[in-house]
């Protein structure tokens, strides 16, 4: 078991598919472990708050940390009677709004340097907390928003949304500007709280698996594997081989979906409307053959608890295959094309850069850390089947700018096209679903690599007999402000072709 710097006495395996490790410890312990983590090099995958007072605890606050090669669950009760933990955003600055959010839904508080509210946007009062137990009815309060403000000779602000013209979802930027130069970008996110958790802990989980792949619509293998997977390893269940590879295949299938459409939308806002439509075509063929084979052009409820609902014949795996061949042929042509076209490559390159030192410094994870060059991926960093027995890429790119995200993408479609064709021509027989097993766990932690990044789901076990406790993690938390980094010292125009080679969730945000 690899060392934590001598915080593994607390520590106790975590059963699942995931090499994990949980310790409840008190406020001194849980600080000093978040900042072994930093010391030893780790990143805080999550942050999140737990109403335990039906079980004697009153209120818990837990870190995900992955840490030397292990996820480790650290949790610690906060105080009986102001609810306070430990402030930890100066180790790791993506948990400032871990924290707020945190404020907003438990009424849980750190002494730290930001306290503004984050997902309380007028929906509820200051004194009304959704995810307690008891909350019932919101009263609705709102106030204004205290933006930082920049001040200087030359200075105004550009607001943006948070109602936009297309069909994204509400999200607020407002930018302090000189002219066109971006001096401070900052966002606003959570207009559109749906409380997702506390549906999920009350419904069975042959529903709330279906839930779960409704969270983000682009991800939904994504999120619904995580979330069946921390219910397999809280009730015993022992997936099929046949069943996981149809679900890393699914997985890489989501992958290159979104890719295929994110590199169309940076070509259109780059100038190269071909680029746009060429990708366009790729990725509506791609879907289109999905909807056939596996019942839904965005795979929809083709994972279940226990395995998949959905199998492939003989000829489908041929035709599957062939497809992958004629993509890849496809896509070497046009990224020729891409890379010798002078006036794109002029806005590509040295726009939007984010650096691995940022990456780092905020914990930024999937595509946007790989294009800076750190490797966060838990397809590598922390294996589960099938993927600890397939030959996954460490696909990364030095320099962290829109050219180098552009050329992940690409790298990480010819990728899974190989994993695609490897998971087929090694398609193992056998049952796609399976039956849980006889052991009843207390708590459970599922996780999966969507084409963002890292997608967890945790799951509690009410000790009443009550619904779970589920908690989501969606990668954009911490990518989120490496986007206002990568605007900075850029100008106005630029930000649409930057946000749009980053592609963060606004649902993630939203739960």
């Amino acid at each position: 078991m690899p060392k934590t710097s001598g915080f593994d006495a607390h520590l106790t395996r975590l059963d699942g598919p995931l090499p994990a490790w949980q310790a409840v410890v008190d406020h001194t312990a849980w600080r000093a472990g978040c900042a072994s983590c930093r010391a030893d090099g780790g990143h805080l995958a999550s942050l999140w708050g737990t109403d335990a007072r039906h079980a004697g605890k009153g209120f818990l606050v837990h870190a995900l940390l992955a840490w030397t090669g292990r996820l480790v669950w650290l949790s610690t009760q906060a105080g009986d009677t102001a609810l306070h933990y430990p402030d930890i955003s100066d180790l790791f600055p993506a948990a400032a709004r871990l924290q707020r959010a945190m404020t907003d839904l438990l009424g849980l508080a750190c002494v730290s340097a930001d306290t503004r509210p984050w997902l309380r946007h007028g929906a509820w009062s200051a004194t009304d907390f959704p995810l307690r137990d008891d909350f019932m009815t919101a009263t609705a309060s709102e106030a204004p928003y205290p933006f930082v403000r920049v001040a200087g000779e030359g200075v105004h602000e550009i607001a943006v949304g948070p109602i936009h013209a297309g069909i994204i979802e509400s999200g607020h930027f407002r930018f302090s500007v000189v002219g066109d130069d971006v001096l401070r970008l900052e966002s606003r996110l959570g207009y559109l709280h749906k409380g997702v958790e506390k549906a999920l802990g009350a419904l069975p989980p042959a529903q709330a698996v279906r839930l779960a792949g409704r969270i983000c619509g682009d991800s939904t293998v994504a999120y619904a594997l995580a979330y069946a997977m921390a219910v397999e390893a809280l009730d015993g269940y022992t997936v099929a081989p046949r069943a996981q590879a149809l679900r890393a295949l699914l997985l890489e299938r989501e992958r290159i979906a979104n890719h295929l459409g994110d590199i169309g939308a940076i070509c259109g806002d780059g100038g190269l409307a071909f680029g746009q439509a060429q990708f366009g075509l790729l990725k509506e063929h791609w879907l289109q053959a999905q909807q056939p084979l596996f019942g839904h052009r965005y795979l929809m409820d083709t994972i279940t608890v226990g395995g998949v609902a959905c199998d492939l014949g003989a000829a489908d795996a041929a035709a599957m295959t062939a497809q992958c061949h004629e993509l890849a042929n496809a896509l070497h042509e046009l990224e020729e094309i891409i890379s010798d076209h002078a006036g794109l490559q002029e806005r590509f390159l040295g726009t939007g850069r984010v650096t691995a030192e940022q990456v780092e410094q905020y914990d930024g994870v999937g595509l946007i850390a790989r294009a800076a060059g750190v490797r966060r991926d838990l397809r590598l960093e922390f294996p589960h089947a099938p993927y600890a027995d397939l030959p996954v890429e460490d696909t990364r790119h030095p320099v962290g700018d829109v050219a180098a995200r552009v050329a992940l993408r690409f790298a990480e479609i010819h990728a899974a096209l190989r994993l695609i064709c490897r998971i087929l021509a090694t398609l193992p027989e056998g049952p796609l679903a399976t039956a849980p097993g006889t052991a009843r766990r207390t708590c459970a932690l599922g996780g999966a690599e969507g084409w963002r990044g890292e997608v967890f789901v945790t799951l509690e076990r009410h000790a009443a007999g009550g619904p779970h406790r589920v908690h989501v993690h969606d990668p954009s938390w911490q990518n989120w402000p490496l986007l206002e980094l990568a605007a900075l010292d850029g100008l106005v125009p630029d930000f649409p072709l930057i946000n749009k080679s980053f592609n963060l969730a606004y649902s993630g945000h939203d739960l």
